[in-house]
């Protein structure tokens, strides 16, 4: 719609987790080496925990796609809401286990475990990815619990990824559930953008679209967008595609800060200084940076690439009410 009045060679800011458009801060890139790691190294449980709209299904899609190889499987289970055996039922079609397994859980455990054992000894990996896990019942959760049994005398034979929002590290808090707890070898977590993050992701995606960065969004109006997503990757795109929008219909270009403003509007989204009292459906503000930021990657088609002038933004001390930066 907007991408020729922009200079864009395709839609920028689209929600689908797109591996083109991996951002990498130094949080995202810790987080999938634990990934790779976990997927690959035979560790039993790993915890990824962020937000929504963090970039935590980008973050897997990654994982998976550089670990792809013909040894290993992985199962992904994108809504977890299931039965107890609608969850099998479902397994045993990812690892292909046949029919008779679907319908008797001693038959998918004896299967599985003889499939878990033969790729192992071939080499290969097995992994089962649950995203949305803040959504397990409990009695899934003790089932994940218990197919991380399934092992060797020296290794995991089946690794277990669980991508979830906080409220899982909450209810892992919860005494019946510590034994679960205690098999989670590797944790990690995805913090909120801080505003040079903000800028150098808008400006990752605008160079990979093939865009101009100084000819689509102004200084102020990047300021806003961060103002208002209060650095979630998610509300980021979403506040860019619309204003896109809104510019190609006024003719705007750049796109200036007032635009930004109206989106906000039409999406009653506001900013951390104006918010009304936090409820559970917010984003927790963000603290205030005790120093400039680390630099910021971007990675583009596999390749990660410094973000380099038009994305990094250097705070200046010029007005205490309202922070400046460079954007070009």
């Amino acid at each position: 719609m907007y991408e020729a009045f922009y200079g864009l060679t395709e839609r920028p800011f689209e929600l689908t987790p797109n591996p083109r458009y991996l951002f990498l801060t130094p949080k995202h890139r810790e987080a999938l080496a634990h990934l790779r790691y976990g997927l690959s190294g035979q560790r039993g449980i790993t915890l990824l925990l962020g937000d929504a709209g963090t970039g935590k299904t980008t973050l897997v899609r990654a994982a998976l796609a550089a670990e792809q190889r013909a040894e290993n499987r992985y199962v992904l289970l994108a809504n977890p809401t299931l039965s107890r055996s609608e969850f099998y039922e479902f397994l045993a079609a990812g690892f292909r286990l046949g029919e008779p397994a679907a319908q008797s859980k001693t038959r998918f455990l004896f299967d599985l475990q003889r499939d878990l054992q033969d790729r192992h000894a071939r080499g290969g990996a097995t992994s089962l990815v649950v995203d949305e896990a803040q959504s397990l019942p409990f009695e899934l959760l003790e089932e994940l619990r218990l197919l991380v049994n399934l092992e060797t005398a020296t290794v995991k034979l089946l690794n277990v990824i669980l991508v979830s929002q906080p409220e899982l590290a909450e209810r892992l808090n919860d005494p019946a559930l510590r034994q679960l707890k205690q098999r989670i070898s590797l944790r990690c977590e995805l913090g909120h953008l801080d505003l040079r993050e903000t800028a150098a992701y808008i400006a990752g995606r605008l160079r990979i679209a093939g865009a101009n960065v100084s000819e689509v969004f102004t200084r102020d109006a990047v300021l806003a967008v961060d103002e208002y997503a209060r650095g979630i990757p998610r509300v980021i795109s979403v506040v860019c595609d619309n204003a896109l929008v809104a510019g190609f219909a006024l003719g705007a270009r750049p796109v200036g800060a007032a635009i930004v403003h109206e989106v906000a509007r039409d999406f009653d989204l506001r900013t951390a200084a104006l918010a009304a009292p936090a409820t559970a459906d917010d984003p927790p503000a963000r603290p205030a940076a005790s120093g400039p930021p680390a630099a910021v990657d971007v990675t583009a088609g596999g390749a990660a690439t410094d973000v380099q002038t038009a994305a990094e933004v250097q705070p200046t001390a010029v007005a205490p009410s309202r922070r400046h930066f460079s954007f070009f």
